[in-house]
């Protein structure tokens, strides 16, 4: 029941948007669920799983894809990383055109159509690596876009959000990339060991909240106290009335 309330707090945290404690919970549930048995759920949180990586914008293990067990039923959701990682809109689209049955099933419509930004934002880091200064019109052709226009508008948005690294110029109608930075230089290595020693405190805490203890063992250790404190309070009412029977005497 702990895995299957895992499962769905990441699908409704995914829906939410919150697609990191979703892949964490997502993960969790993997890390719990049964290794020989319960085939079928274990493909529906590797299916749901590997459509969040895309979305957070990391890339999913190739190993998910070529495990034996998971490798048919995972096909569909491969295709669709390659396209991501490819930067294609048009692969994108005829993946999602191919599969959009099985998607359905899997109840991951929403968030396959949510993949489309991740592709384009691909797509543009590629662009902005490959060439100094492009213009719109060939932006909008590599990408497959209706317009030139609609290439600009989407470049504008990538250079405020800080996906690329870029400045436009609208009087040219081009897209002109800044120089390369090493990239020890910002703070991308720090969020990355940031990000791992994170998911280590967690696999410490899981591990702690696991361990389990004898049932009662602190029991046995209150006897042992209260019958110490049993035998001293004895001792001291035989001293007392030893001591009486002596002034007695």
């Amino acid at each position: 029941q702990q895995v299957r309330y895992l499962y769905y707090m990441g699908r409704i945290h995914a829906i939410q948007l919150d697609y990191s404690l979703a892949y964490v919970n997502l993960t969790q549930a993997l890390r719990k669920a049964p290794q020989n048995t319960a085939l079928g759920f274990r493909i529906a949180v590797h299916k749901l799983a590997s459509i969040v990586q895309l979305l957070m914008g990391d890339m999913p293990e190739r190993s998910y894809f070529s495990d034996p067990e998971l490798a048919d039923a995972l096909l569909p959701y491969f295709q669709l990383c390659k396209a991501v990682r490819n930067g294609s809109l048009a692969e994108y689209d005829s993946v999602c055109k191919a599969h959009s049955g099985v998607f359905a099933k899997d109840k991951v419509s929403t968030l396959v159509v949510r993949l489309r930004n991740s592709v384009i934002r691909t797509g543009l880091r590629r662009i902005n690596v490959s060439y100094s200064r492009i213009s719109f019109k060939d932006v909008a052709k590599r990408l497959a876009l209706d317009s030139p226009e609609s290439a600009e508008l989407i470049c504008a948005k990538a250079v405020r959000d800080g996906v690329i690294d870029a400045t436009i110029s609208h009087e040219k109608g081009q897209l002109v990339s800044s120089e390369v930075l090493d990239i020890y230089s910002t703070i991308e290595p720090q969020q990355a060991f940031h990000k791992r020693i994170q998911f280590c405190l967690s696999m410490h805490n899981d591990a702690v909240k696991a361990m389990r203890y004898p049932p009662d063992a602190h029991k046995a250790k209150h006897d042992l106290v209260a019958d110490e404190e049993k035998k001293t309070e004895e001792e001291i009412a035989k001293e007392i009335e030893e001591e009486l029977e002596e002034d007695e005497e």
